[in-house]
C-alpha cells in the first residue's frame, strides 16, 4: 500500500481538550438558505457548515486533504484498494462508537443515491480489520477528495430509518442539534464527547431570513452576531455600522448562465457567442456587485490556480460584433425591436432565485443588455430547485446560480459530473465534447506528469471558453456581518464550515 496522509496534532488537540473554555452567550446567526432536507445527498453541506456532522477527509483553507475522521489513508499500487483508518475514540452525539462498520454503512447509502460517489467506479465499500476498505473496479486518483464532499457526512445508525433513508442527523462534530425546524431553524449545543478542544461557545442557532434587508437590520441592531448571504448595498450600510465588522474572502465559485444546448434558439455556439459579447460583466460587476475586479473572463476563477489559465483570450463585451454575429446566424431585428428567424422570435426564459440576493439583481440586468441586441429576455424568480427541476424535465432554456468549484476539493471531481454526457443539474445541458469526456478521464484514471496534466487542463478551459456551454458572469467574493463582540472569526475560502469552535465572546 502507498501511503497518502497521516493524522497530526490530535493527540495535542485531546490533551488542549477541556482547558479554560469560556461559556459566553448564544450565537446568533441569519442567512437566506433554507433547511430542505437532512438527508446529506440533498442538503449536506448545511451540517457540514454547522459541525455537526463530519467527512472522513478534511480539508484545509488551501483545498489541501486533511485528516477526518479518518486519521490516515493509502492505496495499493494498482490503486483499486483504498484503506482507510478511522480516528481512534471517535463518538456519535447518540455516544455510539464510530466504528469501521457503521461508516461502512453511512457511504453504502451515500452511494445508493445520485451523488458525486457516482463520480468514482466503486466496486464495494466494507468494513475490513478495523479500518474502511473501498474497492474500484479502475483508477481513480480523486477518491479521497470525493469522500470529503458534504454527502459522504458519516451519521450514526439511529439517523437511518429502516429503508436506509435518513430521518435525522446524529453526527460527531463538535457540536449537536438540538432543536430542527425545517425549513427555517436549527438550534445546537457543545459536544462534550467532542475529542478536540471544547468550543468556547456552548449553544449557536441558524434562522432562515428571506430579505437581505431584514438580514441587514438584524445584524445592525444585534439581534443576530454573524449575518450572511449580504447584497452589496447591505455591505455598504454595514460598513458604517458600530456594532458589526464586515468580513469578506474571495471563492471558488462562479457566477454563470447554464444554457439549454437543444433549445433551438442556443444550439449554434455562434449564438452563444454572440450572446456572451452582450454582456457587459464589468459594468454588472461594478454596478451591482461593487467590485469590478470580479468580473469573470472565463469560467474558472484565479481562485483555483490550476484550472484558471491566464493566458486565455478573456470573454469580451462588444455589442456591434454580437449584433453582426446574430445577423450572421440568420436573426433580424423586427419592427417589435425583437430578433426574428422566419415565423421564430428570439424569446428565452431564464430562471433564478433569491437565496443569494445578487442574482436577481444580475438576471434583470443581463435581461436589460440581451434586450439591445433584440433578444426578448424574461426573468422567473423562484426556488432554486426550479433549475435542476427544468434540466430533468427538458424546460430548462437558461439558468443563472453561483456554482462552487470546490465543494469537492478537486475541481476534477465536480467537472466529471458537471460536464458529463448526460449533463448535470448544475453543470451543462444537452451539451457534449467527446474529445473533452476522454480528457477528463485520462485526469481522473491516470497519475500524470505535472506539465502534462496541466495541457489537458488548459485544453479544458479552453474549449469551454470557445462553445460556451456555461456562460461565466462573475467570480463571487462572499461577506459577513459579524458582531464586534466576537473574537476569532474568519471565513473559509472553501466553503466548508463556519468554523464555530474557533469563536470565542470577547470579555464585557
Amino acid at each position: 500500500m502507498t501511503k497518502i496522509h497521516t493524522c497530526s496534532g490530535w493527540c495535542a488537540l485531546v490533551l488542549m481538550a477541556g482547558m479554560n473554555v469560556a461559556h459566553g452567550k448564544p450565537l446568533a446567526m441569519v442567512g437566506p438558505w433554507e433547511i430542505h432536507s437532512v438527508d446529506p445527498a440533498s442538503n449536506g453541506v448545511f451540517f457540514t457548515r454547522m459541525q455537526v456532522a463530519e467527512t472522513l477527509v478534511e480539508v484545509d483553507s488551501q483545498g489541501n486533504l486533511q485528516p477526518g475522521l479518518a486519521s490516515q489513508w493509502s492505496h495499493s499500487e494498482d490503486g483499486l484498494q483504498w484503506r482507510f483508518t478511522l480516528r481512534p475514540g471517535a463518538r456519535f452525539h447518540d455516544g455510539s462508537e464510530v466504528s469501521a462498520e457503521q461508516v461502512a454503512f453511512a457511504l453504502q447509502q451515500a452511494w445508493r443515491k445520485p451523488s458525486v460517489m457516482t463520480s468514482a467506479p466503486i466496486a464495494s465499500i466494507e468494513a475490513h480489520e478495523g479500518a474502511l476498505l473501498v474497492t474500484l473496479t479502475g483508477p481513480f486518483a480523486p477518491l479521497a477528495a470525493v469522500l470529503a464532499h458534504p454527502s459522504t457526512q458519516i451519521l450514526a445508525k439511529g439517523a437511518y430509518g429502516a429503508k436506509g433513508e435518513v430521518t435525522q442527523v446524529i453526527g460527531s462534530g463538535p457540536y449537536r442539534i438540538t432543536r430542527l425546524q425545517q425549513p427555517q431553524r436549527v438550534e445546537t449545543e457543545r459536544f462534550d464527547g467532542w475529542q478536540g478542544p471544547q468550543p468556547a461557545i456552548s449553544q449557536v442557532s441558524y434562522l432562515t431570513v428571506g430579505r437581505a434587508e431584514s438580514r441587514t437590520l438584524m445584524a445592525e441592531s444585534g439581534q443576530a452576531d454573524i449575518a450572511w448571504g449580504l447584497d452589496p448595498v447591505s455591505i455598504r450600510r454595514l460598513q458604517q455600522a458600530p456594532r458589526v465588522s464586515i468580513v469578506s474572502v474571495t471563492l471558488p465559485r462562479t457566477i454563470q448562465l447554464k444554457l439549454n444546448g437543444a433549445d433551438p434558439l442556443l444550439k449554434d455556439p455562434a449564438v452563444r457567442r454572440a450572446l456572451s459579447l452582450a454582456i457587459d460583466r464589468r459594468g454588472m460587476a461594478a454596478a451591482l456587485l461593487r467590485d469590478p475586479e470580479m468580473a469573470a473572463t472565463q469560467l474558472f476563477p484565479p481562485t483555483l490556480g490550476e484550472w484558471h489559465q491566464p493566458g486565455l483570450t478573456p470573454l469580451a463585451y462588444d455589442v456591434k460584433a454580437a449584433q453582426a454575429a446574430l445577423a450572421a446566424a440568420g436573426w433580424l431585428l423586427g419592427a417589435d425591436g425583437v430578433l426574428h428567424k422566419g415565423e421564430e422570435r428570439f424569446s428565452l426564459t431564464l430562471r433564478t432565485f433569491p437565496d443569494r440576493p445578487e442574482l436577481p439583481l444580475l438576471a434583470t440586468a443581463l435581461q436589460a443588455q440581451w434586450k439591445a441586441v433584440g433578444v426578448d429576455l424574461k426573468v422567473a424568480v423562484g426556488n432554486s430547485s426550479e433549475i435542476p427541476a427544468g434540466h430533468q424535465d427538458g424546460s430548462l432554456q437558461l439558468g443563472l446560480y453561483a456554482r462552487n468549484y470546490a465543494l469537492v476539493p478537486d475541481p476534477l471531481v465536480t467537472l466529471l459530473g458537471d460536464l458529463a454526457p448526460a449533463g448535470a443539474d448544475w453543470g451543462v445541458m444537452n451539451w457534449h465534447s467527446q474529445a473533452m469526456a476522454q480528457t477528463l478521464a485520462r485526469l481522473g484514471k491516470e497519475t500524470l506528469p505535472a506539465g502534462e496534466a496541466a495541457a489537458l487542463r488548459r485544453d479544458i478551459a479552453t474549449t469551454l471558453q470557445q462553445e460556451l456551454p456555461l456562460l461565466p458572469i462573475a467570480w463571487y467574493r462572499q461577506s459577513a456581518a459579524v458582531s464586534r463582540g466576537l473574537k476569532g472569526f474568519e471565513l473559509d475560502p472553501q466553503e466548508r464550515s463556519y468554523r464555530l469552535d474557533k469563536l470565542a465572546w470577547s470579555a464585557q
